[in-house]
């Protein structure tokens, strides 16, 4: 008698078991769709503004949006409804011959994307992450939302590379570390300190000759940073993404405080 309650509690355990096995699978099935739904609705949006998906294009392009998760300088999630990279489909379609330039000086070779286009209001929230930084300082880490980031127009992409085993090229510093030894304007200085070393060097070298083949920009302070524009060029070119879920705008705020310094004798124009 006792061995068959044991086997109706163990049949009934097992039961409840499966049932909650269910229920999970069709929670996460749920969650699945719903996640597809947004996918679909954004690439939707998205598309009538230019920007898509890059891994449409070339899905052997890597993807770690650092802002997607907690994986970042502030901690924190930041993108609660984008999960891939987004980038006006002329700067797609660039990025997508600098994979293959990559691949043919390294087969195997993978570019790997950390951010590419970014909503003001995550860039405002960043900006105002840095205020301990004086603002003249500050836009060397995070342009100011006021002006907007390349980034805003779907036009800049930070990214680094991987090899064929899919471990990223030590760089010498990481994403968003806002240390001198990030500046690619100072890596002579760290090279000859010994804090960087050749190889170090070498692969950011690597990262700027593939950027380069497709005419992308480096900028002073980041290393893994890559304009396909100007400020000013990108603003006249595309809308800004205001929020992540669809908000675009024309804007001219940078175009009109480029014109004043333009036409001022006290500010020097870069």
């Amino acid at each position: 008698m006792l061995a068959l309650l044991v086997l109706v509690s163990c049949q009934m355990d097992n039961s409840e078991a499966e049932n909650k096995s269910v229920e999970m699978d069709i929670e996460e099935t749920e969650m699945n769709r719903d996640s597809l739904k947004l996918k679909y609705y954004l690439d939707s949006i998205y598309e009538i503004v230019g920007l898509v998906d890059i891994q449409k294009l070339d899905s052997s392009i890597l993807i770690d949006l650092r802002y997607a998760g907690s994986n970042n300088f502030l901690g924190l999630v930041l993108y609660d409804s984008i999960s891939t990279a987004y980038l006006q489909s002329d700067v797609a379609e660039r990025l997508v011959k600098c994979q293959y330039y990559l691949d043919s000086v390294h087969p195997g070779y993978h570019l790997k994307i950390f951010d590419a286009v970014r909503p003001i209001e995550v860039q405002q929230q960043m900006w105002d992450a840095l205020d301990s930084i004086p603002k003249a300082q500050r836009g060397k880490f995070v342009s100011n939302p006021a002006l907007g980031s390349v980034h805003n127009f779907g036009s800049a992409v930070d990214l680094t590379i991987c090899d064929e085993h899919g471990h990223e090229l030590d760089m010498g510093a990481g994403y968003d570390d806002f240390r001198p030894i990030a500046f690619p304007s100072k890596e002579y200085q760290f090279l000859q300190s010994g804090e960087l070393s050749q190889k170090q060097l070498d692969n950011r070298k690597l990262l700027r000759q593939v950027m380069r083949s497709q005419k992308f920009v480096n900028i002073p302070s980041e290393w893994w940073h890559f304009n396909a524009y100007s400020r000013i060029t990108a603003e006249s070119k595309y809308p800004a993404m205001i929020t992540e879920t669809g908000k675009f705008e024309k804007r001219s705020v940078a175009r009109r405080v480029w014109e004043n310094a333009a036409n001022s004798d006290s500010i020097a124009v870069p």
